[in-house]
Order: C-alpha cells, then sequence, then structure tokens
C-alpha cells in the first residue's frame, strides 16, 4: 500500500513548537504513588486472562515511541473502541494557558492498531514502565483494561489504555473543528500537539493502518497552522467547565 502525501508537515509541526520548561507537577491534583503502581502492575499480572504470552495494544505514540522492549509485533484491531482526542492536558504537550487535547480509546467503533507481545522475562519491569507512563493523576485519564484484538494469526488478549470517562479531564466527543484548533496552537516542555498528531498518522500510513478521522483530522491542522485563525465552527478552544 503506497503511503500517501500528509498535508501536515515537519515544516507546520516547526512552526507550533515551544521550548517551554516543565512547570512540574501540580500541587492541587493528587498523583500515583509507588504504592499505587505496585499495585496496578500486579493487578494486571493476577488478571491475565491465561495463555503463553503478554500483550500490549498500541494506538497512537506507543506505536512510534513504546520505550519498552518487545518480542514481536503485529496488526490488529480492537472492536468496540475508536481512537478520539478526548481528554485535555494542561502538561507534557499544553500549558494551563492553552491547553492541548491527546488521544485516547474510547468506547464504540473499531480501531486498527498494533499488538507487541511482552518478554516474559521482565514482565513486571516492563509493566512498571508502561504504567508509570500511561497513568499519573487521580483519578487517571487512561485505564488498564484486558481486550480482545483480532489479528490474521487469531485473536488475542492484549492490555489497553482505555479512556477514564469519570476523569475532570475528558471532554467527551468535541467538533472536528475544535479539536483541529486546539491541536494547531497547543505546546507543551514535550513537544507540540500537532507534532504528536503528525507523528501517529505517519507511522500508521508506514503500516498500512487507514483512520480516516485522523487523515481528516491532519489536513484541519495544517490549514489552521497555515491560515494561524480559528475555525468559525468551534469558538473558544475549551467549552467553559
Amino acid at each position: 500500500m503506497r503511503t500517501r502525501r500528509m498535508a501536515l508537515t515537519p515544516e507546520h509541526v516547526a512552526q507550533v513548537h515551544r521550548d517551554l520548561e516543565d512547570p512540574g507537577p501540580d500541587p492541587t491534583w493528587t498523583y500515583h504513588t509507588d504504592e499505587d503502581y505496585d499495585a496496578l502492575v500486579q493487578d494486571l499480572v493476577a488478571s491475565h486472562p491465561g495463555g503463553p504470552s503478554m500483550w500490549l495494544f498500541a494506538y497512537g505514540s506507543l506505536i512510534w515511541k513504546p520505550e519498552l522492549d518487545y518480542l514481536e509485533a503485529r496488526r490488529g484491531t480492537a472492536r468496540g473502541w475508536h481512537r478520539s482526542f478526548c481528554f485535555r492536558i494542561e502538561r507534557f504537550r499544553g500549558t494551563r494557558e492553552q491547553p492541548g487535547l491527546m488521544m485516547s480509546l474510547d468506547r464504540g467503533g473499531q480501531c486498527q492498531g498494533v499488538a507487541f507481545r511482552l518478554p516474559p522475562d521482565d514482565l513486571e519491569g516492563q509493566l512498571h514502565k508502561l504504567v508509570r507512563r500511561e497513568i499519573t493523576v487521580k483519578p487517571p485519564n487512561n485505564i488498564p483494561r484486558w481486550i480482545t484484538v483480532e489479528t490474521d494469526q487469531g485473536s488475542l488478549h492484549a492490555i489497553a489504555f482505555v479512556m477514564n470517562r469519570p476523569s475532570r479531564f475528558y471532554m467527551g466527543k468535541l467538533p472536528p473543528g475544535q479539536v483541529a484548533d486546539i491541536l494547531a496552537k497547543a505546546c507543551g516542555h514535550w513537544g507540540s500537539c500537532a507534532e504528536y498528531l503528525h507523528n501517529t498518522v505517519a507511522h500508521l500510513e508506514e503500516l498500512g493502518i487507514r483512520d480516516r478521522n485522523l487523515w481528516r483530522l491532519q489536513g484541519m491542522v495544517a490549514e489552521r497552522i497555515k491560515a494561524g485563525t480559528l475555525s468559525a465552527e468551534a469558538g473558544t478552544p475549551f467549552p467553559a467547565p
């Protein structure tokens, strides 16, 4: 499958980038402790549905920046879940003054991604890396759960980080224009939301995975960065709390 030319380019991403310092943890929020992470890892190990291997389902940045070891990667489809820029962030790829949006798996539809088989000899160590990367505040935005992933080699059970809708940062289904406006402007000390979108779409394309919603979104973000204006559809970037 030939890779399509993206409208959102590295040059667009560079226009959004700003060198920012990490503001550090917000003292008004409650964060997970070492004991909390230990309990999460133990629960994942204890709740493993069985079988000789443990798998992780990646749908976003874990595809292009897994930061953990794996023995095998398979393309797969998770039914009942879809990618969605559905939670607000005020750190990492956004700030309090200009929050960003990050992607999670939300209910409904289906999602094509990559299943990684984790090494059994350091399983708990890999899981610790994973939960510390994906989970910070309480209640968490992303929560780990076992889902079924269909692959060409058959179905398998995999850990996926899905949206925790009771989270205070959950935004629900925002209009595409509003999402594009936010992604075209937000940036934090890790980089911009536009960079996150670009990397995700580019790597999905390399894998031959076509996400129509993300493809449309990257085009809209490119237009906004080029024009430097907000769309009439969106109004203010975030609704009032």
